[in-house]
């Protein structure tokens, strides 16, 4: 039986839609459900004028207590035209 985190792709879109007012949060496990790898789209206008770096630690901030718990997250992160740019 594969050991899980606890994690799961619909808590973590949940807390990033609630705390950056995302307009998207796309999740993806890539780990076959036992919640121990993730990848991201996140989109929104929280990010505007900040950094990667700074982006990457906003997200890291509001996922404080899930990502101990993974072995791999991955967020790419937008703002809304940035994203709209993308044509995703």
């Amino acid at each position: 039986m594969a050991d899980t985190s606890g994690v799961t792709a619909e808590l973590l879109q949940k807390k990033l839609e609630d705390e950056l007012e995302a307009k998207t949060v796309k999740i993806e496990d890539l780990s076959g459900g036992c919640g121990q790898a993730f990848q991201a789209v996140i989109v929104s206008d929280k990010f505007a004028g900040k950094t990667l770096l700074a982006r990457h630690r906003l997200v890291n901030a509001v996922l404080k207590e899930e990502i101990p718990k993974i072995h791999a997250w991955t967020p790419k992160c937008y703002t809304t035209e940035q994203y709209e740019a993308l044509g995703e």
